[in-house]
């Protein structure tokens, strides 16, 4: 039996073993696209890389066999940059977005298309925890946000966004009515406590999901209530108090404590906070001049902070939101919240302090009108409801009804597209190759799944798969080159492709070029 070293480990595998079946003996993860167990190499994407000892060649680890004595190589920066020149070659030809452009433009990030594909399946409780995830206000801003999400929406250069807002609004208020409203999961008490001095969008925000990380929460307001500006900014017309103060109530119930009337300035100052408090968050509002009557460093728009870290002139000390420049945008305030806390649990955890930041994506830009129509396939006709049409809030029939006009642009496999995954773990750059853009095609004519060819890397698995599972037609490889693509023979449609092997075959798609109709 062979024996083979990688990364200074030494191994015994069997006769015909490959380097890729060496490194998995040892623990040791090759990053791979093209290759399934039971599958024959194909070495098409060549993201397995390698360097063998004392020679200049990288090889493919699927599919080359040991030979004892082989030394290998794995982690080496040249194997590094040959990986990552091979995925921004896969990527120069990648057409699809990892996220739809709504979720892009929401300053909260919010997982749009999910709410929506929730609501159209008429599962609300899971609804409200995915917007909960990055929106802890969502009855207030479902009815004050600006929207940017919907600037963003494709179905607006078709005729109207999809109401995106009101369909954000329909799932809180629908959570609000219950008897027992959703309440985020608490980790065990950390024996920490914040002060976050501010009970506007952006300190009620970080109080959200710092009382969710374990940490005291106490919030110290001027006003009599709390809210911010969301209480003396906004007409009660547009947003009854009681919507706030029943969103407010939820973070209440979680833990946290008001101090109302209280204005930090002399008494209490910052100083007194910081040793009454394990952290400080400054979330009160645009400070403009009169940050330094908070001991703090002001910059041009108002405190100074790091914008990587949301950390202040004093230690122990952060602040977001309009108090750190001017926005008027409740949903950015919220997003700045939710950054702060993550933060501050850092910094409070002795961890290295760096606001979370934007997973890698890919974006098509801009559709012909011959491509949103693709888009459209299986997408309601209907026309947009509108808030004058809501009137109180959209009713169940009325949501399902908007939330079937989404063109669900987004990547059905976001969260387990491997192209992505190695993408960011190599940094590799989507744009980095310039060409010409590929067109936008969609087939939706199988009653499971739905094949997308831009995503396609023509690693050939489905090809093999579908070969073996017997298809009578099965799929192949049609054209050269970059414009390769795998379609069924003949012309014929995926739903006479992939009659018996269609759920194995989107399994084993890496990318997500052949995914569930419904994979939510």
């Amino acid at each position: 039996m062979p024996k083979v070293v990688i990364d200074n480990r030494e191994v015994e595998v069997e006769q015909d073993s490959t380097i890729l079946d060496a490194a998995r003996k040892l623990g040791i993860e090759i990053p791979t696209l093209c290759f399934l167990e039971g599958c024959s190499p194909s070495t098409s994407c060549m993201v397995c890389l390698v360097k063998l000892k004392d020679q200049y060649e990288l090889v493919p680890a699927c599919a080359t066999k040991v030979v004892d004595g082989m030394v290998v190589e794995s982690e080496t920066d040249q194997v590094h940059q040959a990986r990552k020149a091979s995925l921004e070659l896969l990527l120069s030809n990648h057409l699809g977005d990892c996220e739809a452009p709504c979720q892009t433009a929401c300053p909260a990030h919010m997982d749009i298309p999910l709410m929506i594909r929730q609501i159209a399946a008429d599962r609300l409780a899971e609804a409200i925890v995915t917007v909960k995830k990055d929106i802890p206000l969502p009855a207030v801003l479902g009815r004050i946000c600006p929207a940017p999400c919907e600037r963003a929406c494709r179905r607006g250069t078709r005729d109207e966004a999809v109401s995106i807002c009101l369909l954000k609004r329909y799932v809180a208020d629908v959570d609000l009515a219950a008897a027992e409203p959703y309440l985020p999961p608490r980790k065990p008490d950390k024996g920490k406590a914040v002060a976050i001095v501010g009970a506007g969008p952006t300190g009620l925000s970080a109080a959200y999901y710092l009382l969710q990380q374990g940490y005291a929460c106490t919030l110290l307001d001027e006003h009599p209530a709390p809210g911010g500006m969301l209480r003396y900014g906004v007409p009660a017309e547009k947003l009854p108090p009681s919507v706030l103060m029943a969103e407010i109530e939820i973070i209440r119930r979680l833990g946290a404590e008001f101090r109302m009337g209280v204005r930090v300035a002399a008494d209490p100052s910052l100083g007194d906070l910081k040793k009454e408090f394990d952290a400080v968050l400054v979330a009160v509002g645009q400070v403009k001049d009169s940050a330094e009557t908070l001991g703090l460093r002001a910059s041009p728009t108002g405190i100074q902070i790091s914008r990587k870290t949301f950390q202040a002139s004093a230690d122990g000390v952060f602040a977001g939101g309009d108090a750190v420049r001017p926005s008027r945008l409740s949903v950015r305030a919220v997003a700045d919240g939710k950054a702060a806390a993550t933060c501050i649990d850092q910094y409070l955890c002795g961890h290295e302090v760096a606001a979370p930041e934007r997973p890698f994506s890919t974006h098509m830009g801009k559709l012909t009108q011959a491509e949103i129509e693709a888009l459209m396939t299986g997408v309601s006709p209907s026309p947009r409801a509108s808030a004058e049409a809501a009137g109180e809030g959209l009713t169940r029939q009325q949501a399902g009804a908007e939330a079937a006009r989404c063109l669900h642009c987004d990547c059905r496999k976001g969260d387990s597209c491997k192209l992505r995954e190695y993408a960011e773990a190599y940094g590799a750059r989507a744009g980095r190759h310039k060409g010409q853009r590929r067109s936008f095609e969609q087939y939706a004519d199988h009653r499971e799944v739905i094949y997308e060819p831009g995503k396609c890397i023509a690693c050939g698995l489905c090809v093999q798969i579908a070969a073996a599972a017997g298809e009578p037609l099965g799929l192949t490889f049609i054209g050269r080159g970059f414009n390769m693509r795998v379609a069924v023979p003949f012309g014929k449609s995926l739903a006479d492709g992939l009659t018996t092997s269609a759920a194995k075959c989107v399994a084993a798609c890496p990318t997500g070029a052949l995914a569930f109709k419904r994979d939510d």
